[in-house]
């Protein structure tokens, strides 16, 4: 893999492509820097080399071009204080500032971009928008997993004006050797917890698991699903009507395949989607017509934990239930739990960005798991056999050291 390991930056300008798409509160204070955390190490060994650092990244959706809410400004302070040096900031990605302050930025020296989806370019993978910022530095380097699934300016496009100058930084090739070892190198039995809302997100996943797993749990919206196409009563649940179909051919493909797969036995209800929602305890098939499961129950949590706690290799993506109210955390919280225990005993744990890194960050479990990866789609997409436009672009010809 050609990380930034098989480079002496010494003297050199790295325009790096990094994932700072970090939650802010009102105030633009940051709630979550793990993405940041993450960059830090390539950033210092670029740095230590005696390059200079010059970053780009986006932050949210903006529609309507540059906006104060989301400015790269206010993650500045935090940045510097994490790298422990000042941080220049360019107003603006492609124009005069930052032309003038990536020109003039000295060895040992960092420069922050100001978001890259001000321009609408950025997202169109624009050509002559990615030869700008390309423009800016001497050698480039992607370290934003989190966005390497998108065939952007920045992330994909870019790469094309550096034939032999462009490589993987060490969150994006720890990123892919942990996927890796997961889907090639797994030690069993392997067990994947899939949860979240909708069936329709992980079909291609399950279905490329199913030829990797020994155990499969389903658990969080999308087993509504799996109970009601089973002839289930799931009252006000989440359900994909249009998906029941599916639903029963993935059930008959996993025994065909010998796989293990666990369906929730019992739920937690609500008789509404709220916090302070009345509760009570219901098989997952006789869900009372007004009522809705919002989790997993405790008899789903005692089969589950104990299939996860006996595996050697661990994939989780997607929580057991509306972990974001007190009410309904519990199911995920167990199966966390499980994870860290199962990781104590020597198993390999890999947690699928998005919610569930934020539920592992939620319960204070992210050093007690093998790995929390950054990419929430990015990772589903490389899990399911996708090719990631910013993994190609780095690693097609033309690359690596001379």
């Amino acid at each position: 893999m050609n990380t930034i390991d098989f480079l002496n930056f010494s003297g050199k300008k790295a325009l790096i492509r990094v994932d700072f798409n970090v939650p802010l509160d009102d105030k633009f204070n940051i709630t979550d820097d793990n993405r940041m955390v993450g960059a830090v190490p390539t950033i210092e060994k670029i740095l230590n080399d005696g390059g200079s650092v010059i970053l780009m990244s986006h932050l949210g959706r903006p529609k309507d071009g540059p906006t104060e809410k989301y400015s790269l400004r206010h993650l500045v302070r935090h940045l510097a204080i994490l790298l422990n040096r000042d941080v220049q900031f360019a107003d603006d990605c492609i124009g005069e500032s930052a032309i003038s302050k990536a020109k003039e930025l000295k060895s040992g020296e960092v420069l922050l971009l100001e978001n890259l989806r001000f321009y609408k370019e950025e997202e169109k993978g624009d050509e002559v928008f990615a030869e700008k910022l390309a423009s800016l530095g001497d050698v480039y380097v992607n370290d934003a997993f989190g966005t390497a699934h998108r065939a952007h300016a920045s992330t994909a496009i870019i790469a094309k004006f550096f034939p032999a100058a462009k490589y993987f930084g060490y969150l994006m090739a720890g990123e892919l050797a942990n996927a890796e070892k997961i889907l090639n190198h797994a030690e069993k039995p392997f067990t994947a917890i899939m949860g979240g809302a909708k069936v329709s997100d992980k079909i291609l996943l399950i279905e490329k698991l199913l030829e990797k797993v020994d155990n499969l749990i389903i658990g969080g919206g999308m087993a509504y699903t799996f109970a009601k196409a089973q002839g289930g009563q799931i009252g006000n649940s989440l359900v994909e009507e249009d998906k029941l179909d599916l639903a029963l051919e993935l059930l008959k493909k996993a025994k065909a395949k010998n796989v293990n797969l666990l369906l929730p036995i019992d739920s937690v209800i609500a008789d509404a989607f709220a916090a302070d929602a009345n509760t009570a305890i219901a098989k997952n098939d006789a869900i009372p017509a007004g009522w809705m499961g919002l989790d997993i129950g405790p008899e789903s949590v005692k089969s589950f934990s104990s299939v996860v706690k006996s595996s050697k290799t661990i994939l989780w993506n997607g929580p057991m239930g509306v972990f974001e109210m007190k009410k309904f955390e519990k199911g995920t919280k167990s199966v966390a739990e499980a994870v860290v225990e199962a990781t104590k005993s020597g198993a390999f744990s890999l947690i699928g960005g998005g919610d569930s890194a934020a539920a592992v960050a939620k319960f204070g479990f992210e050093d007690e798991v093998s790995y929390v990866s950054t990419g929430g789609g990015a990772l589903l997409e490389y899990m399911e056999g996708k090719e990631l436009p910013g993994v190609k672009a780095i690693t097609n010809s033309g690359s690596g050291p001379e």
